[in-house]
């Protein structure tokens, strides 16, 4: 038996909302969505997330659930004609599920044009993204849309979507296909189902007789042998820009370099790259180099006026500034450690003496008194409370370990107590 013309993703592709595996948070018993869809109330959606992780299928199964015709565009190869065409199938069809993939690639007179439609209630509108919204998506849309994270599929929900299609899948059943290892099918899935099931479907085409029994050795082999064909259409998109990343994080200018020719290469979007460095300079960088945050700014601004080509010597500068910078996340550190203290001691109250008092009510409850104006004291200094007393004493922002930053933690040894201890 040949193996089917369609993928085996595709084949395998949940008909139904009780077949769809992961992002429990979101489609389980209770969970928003699905309150949506039983409620037969749904608003329009953006849904951001990895790819392979459920986005275009969950978009099928709110069609099918609530019962309105599907129509498919991808915001690469369809523009303002294309979504025109498909509204007006309200007319003669009714209101409709418009699901736009990569939505983040519609530019803005493309987007404004699905506006209407989503005011009139002609469309019941999804799209999905990689990236984040807030950048790409122009906030006319957003303020119309409810937007919800998928997260990248977890182990368990890897094996479950697997053997579902070990156990309904015709061709996999003829070829007696079993899995007798996971751990490298689930480290180049990286939570991703369809290269989950396109590994899959790769090993049992290539395997020479059967039972077919999936091992680390068997997906290593078939990986390295049809690399071209697993990293079709930028699936290895995330593990390059990963590699990137952590070349810069790791001071290594010439890897950085050689991950960003590929990018280059590969057609990849300049501002893609440009807003990870910027990202990257802050969480990386930090105060160790100030300067850094500067120098990626006005990356991202330069390559977003002048594109490619020339913008590739702009990216490549800085990308050698930014490895060869001193490094920091000391900022990235204080600003989780100050989160997990709020969520640890929730709405701790404000203390009386930072609080304003425009109203005499507040005045004669004594907001404000007390409050010591730093700019009357020698050095334009005060030691006072500015914390809630239940954590007057913590410490979220350490300084790291370098040149700039060994100053800074000797002027806040200078200042505050709590630096000496």
């Amino acid at each position: 038996m040949n193996p089917p013309l369609a993928p085996l993703a595709e084949r395998m592709r949940p008909k139904s909302l009780s077949d769809f595996v992961g992002q429990e948070k979101l489609v389980g018993k209770g969970s928003i969505i699905r309150n949506f869809i039983e409620n037969k109330q749904c608003p329009s959606l953006i849904f951001w997330g990895s790819p392979g992780v459920g986005k275009t299928t969950l978009s099928f199964l709110i069609a099918n659930e609530l019962g309105l015709p599907f129509y498919s565009l991808s915001a690469v190869q369809s523009g303002v004609k294309e979504v025109r065409d498909v509204i007006s199938k309200y007319e003669t069809e009714g209101k409709i599920l418009l699901f736009i993939d990569e939505i983040h690639r519609f530019n803005k007179s493309q987007q404004d044009s699905l506006l209407k439609a989503v005011e009139e209630g002609k469309i019941l509108l999804i799209g999905a993204t990689t990236e984040n919204p807030s950048f790409e998506v122009n906030r006319a849309l957003l303020s119309r849309s409810k937007i919800y994270t998928l997260e990248d599929l977890g182990l368990d929900d890897l094996k479950k979507i697997a053997l579902q299609a070990l156990e309904n899948d015709a061709w996999l059943i003829e070829k007696e296909v079993s899995i007798a290892e996971w751990n490298l099918l689930a480290q180049f899935s990286g939570g991703d189902a369809r290269k989950l099931l396109n590994i899959i479907e790769l090993c049992a085409m290539n395997a020479k007789k059967t039972p077919v029994s999936i091992t680390d050795e068997m997906v290593k082999i078939i990986l390295q042998d049809h690399l071209s064909a697993y990293d079709k259409n930028g699936e290895m998109h995330y593990d390059i820009i990963s590699a990137f990343i952590k070349s810069i994080r790791g001071s290594d200018p010439n890897a950085a370099l050689y991950y960003l020719v590929r990018m280059i290469e590969g057609g990849e979007d300049p501002k893609f790259i440009a807003r990870r460095l910027l990202i990257l300079a802050s969480e990386d960088i930090s105060l160790a180099n100030p300067n850094a945050l500067l120098m990626a700014n006005t990356c991202f601004d330069a390559v977003a006026k002048i594109g490619y080509p020339e913008c590739s010597i702009i990216l490549s500068q800085t990308v050698v500034y930014l490895a060869t910078s001193a490094k920091s996340n000391s900022t990235y550190m204080a600003l989780h450690e100050a989160m997990a203290c709020n969520k640890a001691n929730p709405n701790l109250p404000v203390p009386l003496h930072l609080r304003n008092a425009p109203t005499k009510l507040m005045k004669d409850l004594n907001y404000g008194k007390d409050y010591k104006y730093a700019h009357k004291y020698e050095g334009n200094f005060v030691e006072q409370d500015f914390l809630p007393k239940e954590i007057q004493d913590k410490i979220f922002y350490h300084p790291g370990k370098n040149p700039r930053e060994k100053e800074v933690l000797q002027w806040l040894k200078a200042k505050w107590k709590k630096y000496v201890k």
